[in-house]
């Protein structure tokens, strides 16, 4: 299959086709949320990519959440307008599993084993509060029962999210937009912070060749809402002469 990937929940801008799950081409700006922008420009010359190849596009893949409101907007409203015109299924992923997937390959073959460990992505929430699910490396994360909101006040805060037995020695990483601000209560022998580890476009196609994921086909598209968790609350402008 080949799949154009969108990535917008974080500040993070992403976009990029893979062909049977590998990355082909990745269009990245990590350098603020100027995502309107962004992502019509890479989607067009991933689009010029693949016509002058001969690719004809299978499916998009989103993003989906939880993360930024804003920028699961921009990325919902592109994907479902490229599923429109090019007459192909959505293939929404949660944003966790899309971190989890970029933090297994950022740190593959280096001194750290997430094969076998304990996964905690965190996107930043606002304070102290983050997104975030406490998995297993081989169990992925379903967005009804896994992500949850939660405010990181100490280690047992994050692994009483956990349901399944875990061992207790193995391992756990924390990563994401969300984890610096975590590393003052995070202070355990087995918590270990990896940095640098944002969700990117270029690792979603893998998950969306596992056949595991829901496809929104054209007559379910209209109704398609990206994974908010939290309801979105508009803070009081501060911007002069737009003040009530």
């Amino acid at each position: 299959m080949t799949i154009l990937c969108i990535e917008t929940s974080t500040s993070v801008c992403s976009a990029a086709v893979c062909r049977d799950g590998v990355p082909v081409k990745q269009y990245i700006c990590r350098e603020g949320s100027n995502h309107a922008q962004l992502l019509p420009r890479y989607i067009e010359q991933l689009l010029d990519e693949a016509r002058r190849q001969g690719w004809r596009m299978d499916a998009v893949a989103l993003s989906e959440g939880p993360g930024s409101y804003t920028g699961l907007r921009i990325g919902t409203a592109t994907a479902k307008g490229l599923c429109y015109g090019l007459s192909v299924p959505l293939i929404p992923i949660p944003t966790l599993d899309v971190l989890c997937e970029s933090a297994g390959e950022k740190y593959k073959g280096t001194m750290y084993n997430l094969q076998d460990a304990i996964l905690v992505p965190m996107i930043d929430a606002r304070r102290m509060e983050v997104y975030t699910d406490v998995q297993r490396s081989d169990v992925p994360c379903t967005k009804e029962n896994r992500a949850r909101a939660v405010v990181v006040e100490s280690e047992e805060s994050l692994m009483n999210l956990q349901k399944d037995d875990v061992p207790g020695t193995k391992e756990i990483y924390y990563f994401g937009d969300g984890a610096a601000k975590c590393r003052t209560v995070l202070t355990g022998e087995r918590w270990h912070y990896l940095p640098d580890v944002v969700p990117e476009a270029q690792y979603m196609g893998a998950l969306a060749e596992t056949g595991q994921l829901p496809a929104i086909v054209r007559q379910q598209l209209a109704y398609y809402e990206p994974f908010y968790l939290k309801e979105f609350v508009a803070a009081p402008s501060h911007v002069k002469g737009l003040k009530s």
